[in-house]
């Protein structure tokens, strides 16, 4: 009889023992759970601090008095902001060197100006988001574009003459069912 008895205590205690793994594991789920969390929440902040500087830029600027206009190219999509002023583009509250580094994006965002021949009369707030540089570039460009109309409508015949008020209208196509992209076909097989 204490044979048996060991033998339903060691039943008992592993079973015991079973009990207390389990809660274990669901501690180990817990902790990935707010690992999670914590990084999804991190994510969070950053976007809402960038999004929070974007506006105590608007803000601290006083753009109330500013000519405001929507500019779109690809995926990007820029709120522009004109005002008189020296000359200075801000781009999600850096300036447009520090933002794009590559000359050719420069060049994009100063055509307007070139072409209506106000260099240096006008200050650009920008917000942009979505889209990669270029495209970001070019709905500024938009954006700058259509706030000069709104501020000189006499530029208007410069500016539509060269072709910055008109919305570049390509965008990536979409994938198509039986395709690996939107037109790339899978490999011939001849047998």
């Amino acid at each position: 009889m204490t044979e048996t008895k060991k033998t339903t205590a060691t039943k008992t205690a592993a079973k015991t023992t079973v009990k207390k793994a389990a809660p274990a594991k669901k501690a180990t789920a817990a902790k990935t759970a707010t690992k999670t969390s914590v990084s999804k929440a991190t994510t969070t902040k950053t976007t809402t601090t960038k999004v929070a500087a974007a506006k105590a830029v608007v803000a601290s600027s006083k753009l109330s008095d500013a000519i405001y206009a929507t500019g779109k190219r690809k995926d990007s999509v820029a709120r522009v902001y004109l005002m008189p002023g020296k000359g200075n583009i801000t781009i999600n509250g850096v300036a447009m060197k520090e933002y794009f580094k590559r000359p050719v994006l420069q060049m994009i965002l100063v055509q307007p100006f070139d072409v209506t021949k106000r260099d240096g009369a006008y200050d650009v707030i920008a917000m942009v988001l979505g889209g990669g540089l270029s495209g970001q570039a070019g709905a500024v460009k938009h954006g700058i574009s259509k706030a000069l109309e709104k501020a000189e409508p006499d530029l208007r015949a410069a500016l539509k003459s060269a072709g910055f008020l008109t919305r570049d209208s390509r965008v990536v196509e979409r994938k198509h069912y039986g395709f690996h992209k939107a037109r790339r076909s899978t490999q011939f097989s001849k047998r």
